[in-house]
């Protein structure tokens, strides 16, 4: 089941949109906030998020989201000027829809959006190297250090991995991976991190 972290101040819009998401067999995880969306950001498999909030401004949100992770954010919002829709997805908005919308776009561009998350190949692993792996591919072809691995795995929930336990689930996630033909693997580049990479040489 997707996760979908839906960021809109308007209250009964909020309850509107995450109970037809729901009905449509989403997770919805509910904000109002860009405090709240910051701190749910990397539990999501998409965000929808609107540009004003009463404690930022969405396309600001953005930018601060995609210098950690890739997750598909779509924008719905009123502000439909050719210019609010350029800094949206300048920002590194994947989508744009504007209000009032049809609740059947609005599906569809999360379908759509989504068919580009890249699914974790299906062998046995452990919450922490799912997470870790998810990450990973989010982020295709781009090194990320491990201080942002680090922020990525720390999680209210329970999960937590240190600056030793990390080698320890990236060498038994290269183990695992290993036994799967054509998957892909992860590239160590000193001074810069790692990175998941489909291509068979560094």
């Amino acid at each position: 089941m997707n996760t979908i972290l839906l960021v809109e101040d308007d209250e009964t819009l909020n309850k509107n949109i995450t109970f037809a998401l729901e009905t449509e067999g989403y997770s919805v995880t509910a904000v109002s906030t860009a405090a709240a969306a910051i701190l749910n950001a990397a539990d999501a498999d998409l965000i929808i998020l609107d540009v004003t909030l009463p404690d930022g401004n969405g396309v600001d949100l953005c930018r601060r989201i995609r210098k950690t992770i890739q997750t598909p954010i779509i924008f719905l919002t009123s502000c439909d000027d050719e210019a609010d829709i350029v800094r949206g997805l300048d920002s590194g908005g994947d989508d744009y829809i504007t209000k009032p919308f049809r609740l059947r776009e609005l599906f569809s561009r999360i379908r759509a959006n989504l068919r580009r998350v890249p699914d974790v190949p299906e062998i046995e692993l452990t919450a922490v190297e799912q997470k870790l792996l998810s990450y990973l591919m989010l982020n295709r072809e781009q090194y990320l250090t491990r201080e942002q691995i680090l922020e990525y795995l720390w999680d209210s929930k329970g999960i937590f991995v240190n600056d030793n336990t990390l080698s320890v689930n990236i060498s038994r996630l290269r183990e695992k991976l290993s036994k799967t033909a054509g998957c892909g693997r992860i590239v160590t580049k000193r001074g810069m991190g790692y990175k998941w990479t489909e291509q068979t040489d560094s």
